[in-house]
């Protein structure tokens, strides 16, 4: 079996927790390296990785043949750029860039140097999504006329990665949290025709935007996006509504809380949310009523390298291009100009 030699850009909370569990586990990977500009911590679980000192080092042993760029949003293009003009394929963890034409130059430099380029969208794989997708795919509620995702969080106090409190380009919630609900929408109905966006701070210690809502107009529906960290109790993450009927599911996916507790995603049942937290069905179907609670298959992130692997491998489609990371930068660049100037603005 091949084996790709893969380095990581950093190994913060990002590279313990989102990709260095399933590198190491995938048997098609090798995590070979990881950049470490001050602590040298990533040995301590994976004591054959080599430790890079600078950037340039990493990307000039020939060895490696593909670099995830997992660092701050602001790093994220140029980190990639140099990535692919050493010759190397890359990964960029969501969001792709801060502006369609960084997403642009890349896109082209790729193809130019004959590399992949996929943008890291692991909440595809969460099994909330994979339930929503399934029902949607499946017509199960008609046609839809109205959805809303939901992202909510509850803190008092700021994060503790200070790049992603500190004001600059690619800082606030809609390039993070917003970055996910956008892919999904985008996955399930395409790209909007037009986006109305409200977005703000709303804890008097934020210094980027914690608040967001964005509307996305389509022919016959509406798809609302919200996110805020002001919310200690939830609404549900996902309210489908359409000409047949409902559904109702709640965000459940058990993943993060379980690789930050040091867990192994090769573990049973890995991904298996509680049953208590299944989505609500009420729809019809063949004429009869029904109201019934769904199981969600398995959330499992290592699907996203499952298919990196096979692009890299042997030709097959990446699970998420860059021209898809593309497309939620869009739809972000524009919701800054709806609200800034407090009007529709035309996709």
């Amino acid at each position: 079996m091949q084996t790709i030699k893969t380095a990581l850009c950093s190994f913060g909370m990002s590279g313990w927790v989102f990709h260095a569990p399933f590198l190491n586990l995938h048997k098609g990977f090798e995590l070979y390296g990881v950049w470490e500009r001050s602590k040298k911590t990533a040995a301590e679980k994976y004591p054959s990785i080599k430790s890079f000192d600078t950037y340039e080092a990493l990307l000039s042993d020939e060895a490696i043949e593909l670099v995830i760029v997992n660092t701050p949003n602001f790093t994220h293009f140029d980190l990639a750029k140099k990535a692919l003009l050493a010759d190397k394929n890359v990964i960029v963890e969501k969001p792709f860039c801060i502006t369609v034409t960084e997403c642009d130059e890349l896109i082209a430099l790729a193809k130019e140097k004959n590399k992949l380029l996929s943008v890291y969208q692991n909440r595809r794989y969460d099994s909330d999504y994979k339930i929503i997708k399934k029902v949607v795919n499946e017509g199960w509620l008609g046609d839809i006329v109205e959805a809303e995702f939901h992202f909510d969080r509850f803190s008092e106090i700021l994060s503790p990665k200070v790049h992603k409190e500190t004001p600059g380009p690619g800082t606030g919630l809609l390039y993070d949290l917003g970055a996910h609900l956008i892919d999904q929408a985008l996955q399930l109905f395409g790209m909007p025709e037009a986006v109305f966006a409200d977005i703000y701070a709303a804890r008097k210690i934020s210094l980027v935007d914690d608040y967001m809502e964005l509307l996305l107009f389509y022919t016959s529906m509406r798809v609302r996006i919200k996110a805020s960290y002001v919310v200690r109790e939830p609404l549900p993450s996902y309210a489908l509504h359409g000409t047949k009927g409902s559904f109702i599911k709640a965000r459940t996916d058990v993943q993060e809380k379980a690789l930050q507790a040091g867990l192994n995603p090769d573990m049973d049942n890995w991904g298996k949310e509680p049953e208590n937290e299944m989505g609500l069905l009420h729809t019809e179907k063949d004429g009869q009523l029904i109201r019934e609670y769904l199981p969600a298959a398995n959330g499992n992130y290592m699907d996203y390298y499952d298919g990196v692997y096979k692009a890299l491998t042997t030709g097959a489609d990446l699970p998420v291009t860059a021209e898809e990371g593309r497309d939620v930068i869009r739809v972000i660049e524009k919701a800054y100009q709806s609200n800034q100037e407090k009007r529709v603005i035309n996709l």
